[in-house]
């Protein structure tokens, strides 16, 4: 779980909107209809392209994060932006996936119905304290299970047993991660500062 000391971690946070880490983040957002495109005109099947797409989108989320810390230009827009343009690339290639028969609807429905719960808080925070706080690693990590599982129902629909791991990595990480968020939800409800 967060514990306090990860929230009380002071950075200075601009209200920058045009740097090279939010735009990273932007361009991670339009990856899913190309990959969505080339797929279905290649018969379902991956191609070299899409997975150099798949490629981007993963090491996107990495590197922006990293030039914000670097660069010191965190700013509240890219607090904003770096989660939406998971959650956006996430959902419309999950959606597909189901569309396609990857992976099952109800596994959908639970991602939707903990993203909408996080997504809430974090909105009721920014109105609260006109700042929006960072992610938790839990969250993280469970957009990394989240990535393999599809990369591995996407890439090897034939081969069951890394699926169902990923699956299971997934649901357990996405249950850690709500809890952590809830965890910080409260702290910051108590009057423990965060950035």
């Amino acid at each position: 779980m967060a514990d306090s000391s990860q929230i009380n971690r002071k950075k200075k946070i601009s209200q920058a909107v045009f740097t090279w880490s939010n735009l990273i983040s932007f361009s991670r957002i339009f990856v899913a209809f190309p990959i969505i495109y080339l797929h279905y005109q290649n018969g379902m099947e991956p191609t070299w392209t899409i997975g150099g797409l798949v490629f981007y989108g993963i090491i996107s989320d990495y590197l922006d994060g990293y030039i914000a810390r670097k660069t010191n230009s965190i700013s509240e827009w890219g607090k904003i932006l770096d989660p939406v343009a998971d959650k956006v690339l996430a959902f419309v290639l999950f959606v597909y996936a189901v569309w396609g028969g990857l992976i099952p609807l109800w596994f959908l429905l639970i991602e939707l119905a903990r993203d909408l719960l996080i997504l809430t808080g974090s909105i009721y925070i920014q109105r609260q304290y006109g700042k929006v706080a960072m992610a938790v690693m839990s969250g993280k990590w469970s957009v990394n299970a989240l990535a393999a599982y599809w990369m591995c129902a996407f890439f090897l629909p034939d081969i069951l047993w890394p699926q169902l791991f990923f699956m299971g990595l997934s649901l357990s990480l996405m249950l850690l991660s709500f809890f952590d968020y809830l965890y910080r939800f409260i702290q910051i409800q108590k009057g423990v500062e965060f950035n």
